[in-house]
Order: structure tokens, then sequence, then C-alpha cells
């Protein structure tokens, strides 16, 4: 059936003959042009002027500003000076379509799970950038945060900063001498066009490389390390955690909040039984809380003490009822425990606080196709492809129905 929504949604690019230029953010290009068909609008193979939009990828457009005749042919520039022919970003074209509209859709946003599967970083990792500010969502629904396409762009230059050898702690370091060279900034990632080499954060400045300093970089030698790629080496676990606080300056915690957020840049620095004796520190001064037993039961899951992790959502869930992301991981860990009856009422449980959970309708049709449930689980593959079309694992969902 087609919705409201749905009509009005094509009507806005119908009769649009649309170009799209650089690499996008939120999806490939291949899969812009396809919403771009399923929307109502022609796909231009290159910008020509008998377009009628021209939408530049998020990853491109700090680049576009330099003078509009060294970017496109004479005949798109008259198109642009007559008015036939407008240029947005990509941003702009979602919003156009109402994909990013938060209050009114979940489509094409994603959770932590799938961001972290697009990304291919461990599910914490994608909490932790959230927890330092990095990475915002634009929603949360009973503390489960959804991020749209900006934020995935952030992300994809984390996980570069990341595969380049460098720690949170650097990362945070050049990210701070960046709002000192530019104080009006307040997310450099998010705002700026940011170029990696190596282990370098470099700002575009129309043709120019900036130094977070200030200084040009003129070292073009470096450009072919940009896509390299060195696998970060993990420090052993602290034996003092006290020692570890001195020695990165983060001084001696002393309140429940300041003890988990030592944890977390111990987690962050790869210290996981160190951060989970700092989490129970933080218990025991100031009492459990939702929040904390959810981050303990995520570091136990990463040391595959799956029975420990189980018992740490129980706990946030008991104390916070509407916790559901902390509901579908228990039913994730009680599924690896092959405890299956048990897996599908967590997420049933998860489902009824928040519907239009895509991960859990995921993971329950996975667990009821195992469970020889098909009928059952076709309608949690069907939901899951209406809520996150373009997700990371929309594929396998149609391949189980046989699309």
């Amino acid at each position: 059936m087609t919705t409201t929504s749905d009509c009005s949604a094509a009507a806005a690019l119908a009769g649009h003959r649309i170009a799209l230029v650089g690499k996008f953010a939120g999806m490939s290009k291949r899969e812009a042009q396809q919403l771009v068909r399923q929307q109502g609008g022609t796909v231009l193979e290159r910008p020509e002027a008998s377009a009628t939009l021209l939408v530049v990828g998020e990853n491109e457009l700090p680049g576009f500003d330099g003078p509009l005749d060294e970017t496109f042919d004479p005949d798109v520039r008259e198109a642009v000076d007559r008015g036939t022919l407008e240029i947005i970003s990509e941003t702009q074209l979602w919003h156009r379509l109402g994909l990013v509209d938060h209050e009114q859709h979940l489509h094409r946003l994603y959770t932590p799970a799938m961001l972290a599967r697009l990304l291919g970083v461990p599910v914490p990792q994608i909490r932790r950038w959230q927890r330092r500010g990095w990475i915002v969502p634009v929603r949360e629904v009973r503390r489960l945060p959804y991020f749209d396409f900006q934020e995935v762009a952030t992300a994809r230059r984390l996980t570069e900063l990341l595969a380049a050898g460098m720690s949170a702690g650097e990362i945070e370091k050049k990210l701070a001498a960046l709002a000192r060279y530019l104080p009006g900034v307040e997310r450099p990632l998010a705002q700026l066009s940011i170029i990696v080499q190596g282990k370098q954060l470099l700002v575009r400045q129309g043709d120019e490389l900036v130094e977070p300093g200030g200084q040009l970089h003129f070292d073009f030698a470096e450009a072919a390390d940009a896509h390299s790629v060195s696998v970060p080496t993990v420090p052993p676990v602290a034996a003092d955690v006290l020692a570890f606080a001195d020695a990165a300056g983060v001084g001696m915690p002393g309140s429940p909040g300041e003890m988990v957020q030592l944890a977390g840049q111990l987690e962050d620095e790869g210290y996981v039984e160190a951060a989970g004796e700092m989490y129970r520190a933080a218990m025991a001064a100031g009492g459990p809380s939702a929040e904390i037993c959810f981050l303990l039961a995520e570091l136990l899951y990463q040391m595959h003490d799956l029975t420990a992790a189980r018992e740490r959502y129980y706990m946030a869930i008991e104390m916070d009822e509407d916790y559901v992301e902390a509901r579908a991981n228990l039913g994730c860990v009680l599924a690896e425990l092959g405890e299956q009856d048990l897996a599908i009422a967590a997420f049933q449980g998860a489902l009824v606080y928040h519907d239009d959970y895509p991960d859990v309708h995921y993971h329950l049709g996975r667990i009821l196709d195992e469970a020889g449930r098909s009928e059952e689980a076709e309608s949690h593959w069907t939901t899951f492809l209406r809520l996150a079309p373009t997700s990371p694992w929309a594929d396998e969902a149609r391949d189980r129905l046989g699309r």
C-alpha cells in the first residue's frame, strides 16, 4: 500500500533530471541512483544542461568551494545562471525526500549495530565515539541512538584514523588542536573537510591543506600514505589503574562520574580488565545504574564472558525496563548461549517498548528461521526491510525472503 508520505516523497522528484556528483557518505552512488529512480526522478550519467538538479556527495562537498567555471562545463554553468539547474548537497536531497526527518521517520537512519557493521568496527567503539561527542545521534528512542548520513561520514573518518594506528587519546589531542585553531567549530570532523594522511589531520581550505596549527602542508609525498593501513598494537592490561591515570594525565578519579569516564578511557586504550574494575568501582562508590550495568555488560561481552554479560544486561533491564538496547543485546547473548526460547522472549520484549527497532526484527528473523518457524520469521524480515532498506543486513533479509 502506498502511503501519503510515500506519494509526497515521489512527487518531490517527479519530472526532475538529476546528476549525482562526487562520493556519497550515506550510501553508495548506485544505491542513491536507485533511490532517485524509486522517487520518480531520471538519473543522468553526468552533469549536463538538461539537468534540473545536481546533487553533490557529502564527501566531496567541501571541495566545491572554488569558482564555478573551474568545476562544470560552460553549458552547465549557463543552466545554473538561468535558474533551470539547482545544485544541492547530498543531505539536502535526503531532507527533501523526508528520509532524515526524524520527527516522522526512522528510515535511512543507523543504529549503533548497523553503523558498526557498515564500518567494520566493534559496536562498543561506536558507543565510545558517541560518549566522547565525536558522533551525535539525531534521535534516541528509549536510550537507543539513531545516526544519520552526516554522522556516517564522520564515523568513516574516525575509522580511517584508527586504521592509521592512532589511539583515542591521539585523536582527541588532534581535535583539540583543531578546536584551538578554529574556535568557532565545535565538531571539526563533522563540520570541516578533513583529509587523513597517515597520522595527520589536515583541513582542506580551497586548494590548500592546512595543519591544525594553521601551517600550510607542502609535503605531498605523504599523500601516497593517505590510504595505507597499519594495525595498531594493543597495550597489555594495566596492573595499576591509578598509575595509568597519572601517566595519561587524567588525574585521580574522585567521583563515580570520573570513574566511569576513566573506565571509558581505559577501554579505548585496550585495558579492558582494568576498565571493568573501574566500572565496578564506580558502582561501589555511587550505587549501580542501568547505564553503568549496560557498559559493563558490553565490556564483559567483548571479553567473551557471556554468562557475566547476561547477568549485567538483566540488571540493567531491572533498573530501567525501557532500556530497549539492553533487551536486544540480552537476546543476542542468550542466543549465543544456546538459550533460544529465552532469546526470542527477550527480543519480543524489546519490541513491546520499541516496535520499530530494526535490529531486533533482524535478529528475530534469524533465530525464528533457525527454530523452523519460517512463517513468523517472514514477518520480521519484511518489517526489517521496511525500516532499514539500506542496512548492511538488507541483502541477507532479501535472500531470506527469496527476493
